[in-house]
C-alpha cells in the first residue's frame, strides 16, 4: 500500500538526485543563467512569441557579458568552460524557450566553432571576440530548401575567380540569419564542399527573414541568397574540407539540444505540476488523482533518464571520448521524449494549455522544430542503426 501520509513535492532533480552529480562550478553556471531568465526574459516570452520576434541583438549582448557565446571554447574572448557547463546552460536557456537556446547554439557551436576549428588566425582575430561578447552575430548557412538531410547535394557554388572566390546560391532556415553581420556559407567547389567567412554587407549577400512561422517564433530566421558575392581568398576556412566539417560544427550543435530539450521538458513538467496541485476538479486538486499521477510519473521518469544521460554524454565529451553515433543517441531520444513530455503535459492543463499564459504549448510548438533540425530523428535512428549492425541505410 502506498504511504497516504501528506508529503512535500519534489522537483524531477530531487527525484534523481542531479545535483549530487554536478560540481560547484556547474551549479553556479546553472543557477546564473536561470536567475537571467527568470529575471531578463521569462516575462517576454509570451509577447515575443506572439509577435513572432525577438530583440536578438540586445539578449546578445547579455548573453555575452555573462560569457555565454562560446563559452565552451578557448581563447579570444571565450570563457572556456567544460562541455558539462555549456550543456547545463543549454538547459536553462531551453527552458526559457527553443529560440533563445537557438540563438546561442548558432552563434557559438555553429558560427563561432567553424571559424575556431576550421578557420586562420587572422579569421579568428577578426571575428572570435566580438562574436563572444555579443556585439557581432554570426549565422551557419548549411541547409539548402532541397537539401537539409542530404547536405552533399548542396546547390550553393563557389569558383575561383584569379585570387577572389565568386558565391552563388541560396540557404534557408537559417537562424539569425537576417541579423547577423558574418555568416558562415558551405558551398561546393572544385576541391570538394568549403566553408567561407562571408561578412553580410558584402555586395550581393542578402538575408530574407522567414515569416509565419507556427513554431520557433520567438527566434530570427531567415534565407540567405547569394549573387556573385565576391570574396578574397583567405575569406576561404583553411582548415575544412568536406562534409566533416560542417558535419563536426552540427555534432557541437547537437550536444547542446541534448541538455536543451530537457530544459523545455523540465519547464513543461512544473508547469503541469503546480498547475495541477491548485486546480480543483470535484472538490479536490487535480493532482490528488491517479490518472493525473500516473501521467506525472510516466513523465518524470523520461525526463530524469533524458538528463541522466545528457550529464553522460556529457562527461564523455569532457574527456575527448565523445563519439558521433554516441551524440546521435542523445538527440534522438532526447528531442522524442521531451516533445512527448510537452504534449502530455498540455493534456494536464486542459484547455488553459493551449494558451500563452502558460509555456507547455508554445515549448511543444518549438520541439517540433527541435524535433527535426540538426538531424531528423529518422536520420539519427540510422546513424544508430549502423552503428549497431555496421551496415549503412542511407545508400
Amino acid at each position: 500500500m502506498a504511504d497516504s501520509t501528506p508529503h512535500s513535492s519534489q522537483s524531477v532533480e530531487e527525484l534523481f538526485a542531479l545535483d549530487s552529480l554536478l560540481d560547484s562550478e556547474e551549479r553556479q553556471i546553472r543557477e546564473t543563467v536561470r536567475k537571467l531568465g527568470n529575471e531578463r526574459i521569462r516575462p517576454h516570452l509570451a509577447e515575443w512569441y506572439e509577435a513572432g520576434t525577438v530583440p536578438a541583438r540586445e539578449l546578445a549582448k547579455e548573453l555575452g557579458a555573462l560569457g555565454l557565446l562560446g563559452m565552451h571554447l578557448e581563447g579570444y574572448g571565450c570563457a572556456g568552460t567544460s562541455a558539462t557547463a555549456y550543456g547545463l546552460a543549454c538547459m536553462e536557456l531551453e527552458a526559457m524557450d527553443s529560440g533563445i537556446r537557438s540563438l546561442v547554439s548558432v552563434q557559438g557551436s555553429l558560427a563561432m566553432f567553424a571559424i575556431w576549428k576550421f578557420g586562420s588566425e587572422e579569421q579568428k582575430q577578426q571575428w572570435l571576440p566580438s562574436m563572444a561578447e555579443g556585439s557581432s552575430i554570426g549565422c551557419f548557412g548549411l541547409t539548402e530548401a532541397d537539401f537539409g538531410s542530404n547536405p552533399s547535394g548542396m546547390r550553393t557554388r563557389a569558383k575561383k575567380d584569379g585570387n577572389d572566390w565568386i558565391l552563388n546560391g541560396s540557404k534557408m532556415w537559417i537562424t539569425n540569419g537576417p541579423i547577423a553581420d558574418v555568416a558562415v556559407v558551405w558551398a561546393q567547389t572544385d576541391d570538394k564542399i568549403r566553408g567561407f567567412v562571408v561578412p553580410t554587407d558584402t555586395p550581393g549577400f542578402t538575408a530574407n527573414t522567414v515569416k509565419n512561422k507556427l513554431s520557433l517564433r520567438a527566434s530570427i530566421t531567415g534565407e540567405l541568397v547569394l549573387e556573385d558575392v565576391r570574396l578574397p581568398n583567405d575569406a576561404m576556412l583553411p582548415e575544412a574540407r568536406g562534409l566533416s566539417g560542417p558535419l563536426g560544427c552540427l555534432n557541437e550543435a547537437r550536444f547542446g539540444i541534448i541538455f536543451g530539450a530537457m530544459g523545455a521538458a523540465r519547464d513543461c513538467m512544473e508547469s503541469a505540476i503546480e498547475y495541477a496541485q491548485t486546480r480543483e476538479v470535484f472538490d479536490k486538486p487535480l493532482a490528488a488523482y491517479q490518472l493525473t499521477q500516473a501521467k506525472l510519473a510516466n513523465m518524470a521518469l523520461e525526463l530524469g533518464k533524458g538528463q541522466l544521460l545528457a550529464l553522460h554524454l556529457g562527461r564523455l565529451k569532457d574527456k575527448g571520448e565523445l563519439r558521433g553515433e554516441q551524440v546521435s543517441v542523445g538527440k534522438l531520444n532526447n528531442a522524442r521524449e521531451a516533445i512527448k513530455i510537452a504534449r502530455e503535459c498540455r493534456t494536464i492543463l486542459g484547455a488553459n494549455g493551449i494558451t500563452l499564459e502558460y509555456p507547455v504549448l508554445r515549448h511543444a510548438n518549438n520541439l517540433e522544430s527541435v524535433l527535426t533540425y540538426e538531424g531528423t530523428s529518422e536520420v539519427h535512428q540510422l546513424v544508430v542503426g549502423q552503428a549497431l549492425t555496421g551496415s549503412s541505410a542511407v545508400r
